[in-house]
């Protein structure tokens, strides 16, 4: 199959998730301004990245999985072949106590790897079915992320209702 009936689609929903939502309600997956996961993180100190909620993950594990899982799909975008057959997912979930080093390295190399899928997402490609599954499915699954972060730190969360433009 070819993303190129899709690939804007899915940039754009990759990419109101990632750099946030336009104002004015041109959203489709957060609350129309909400300034998304990068900028979200960026208003968060290393302390507040390294607490984890009801035993669960730490925001700067989450942050961690997310760059990991993304580096992976780019390694497949360039690669081809199969990155996650030798993935090491239980490394990022390690990941607790960080420093404002540390919290920075994660949060660049976030940074550098959504954009990097972003323009992935947003060139045409001859894709399996299963590739194209995934390439979705990576949309989805950094919200799933997105809402845990939320949920750890209301310093992270988007408007409230009622108070979006």
């Amino acid at each position: 199959m070819h993303t190129q009936d899709t690939s804007r689609s899915l940039a754009r929903l990759f990419s109101e998730l990632v750099d946030g939502a336009p104002a004015g309600g041109a959203a489709f997956m957060l609350n129309s301004g909400d300034i998304g996961l990068l900028r979200s993180i960026e208003k968060i100190p290393a302390a507040d990245a390294s607490r984890a909620a009801n035993g669960g993950a730490t925001i700067a594990a989450h942050a961690q999985h997310l760059r990991y899982g993304l580096s992976l799909m780019n390694r497949w975008a360039t690669e081809g072949g199969n990155p996650f057959a030798d993935a090491k997912w239980d490394e990022a979930w390690k990941t607790s106590v960080v420093d404002e080093g540390a919290w920075r390295e994660i949060r660049e190399g976030l940074r550098s790897e959504a954009e990097r899928w972003l323009k992935t997402l947003a060139s045409p490609r001859e894709v399996a079915e299963v590739e194209f599954m995934g390439m979705a499915a990576s949309i989805a699954h950094l919200a799933y992320h997105l809402g845990a972060i939320r949920q750890i730190s209301k310093e992270t969360r988007g408007p409230r209702e009622g108070t979006f433009v």
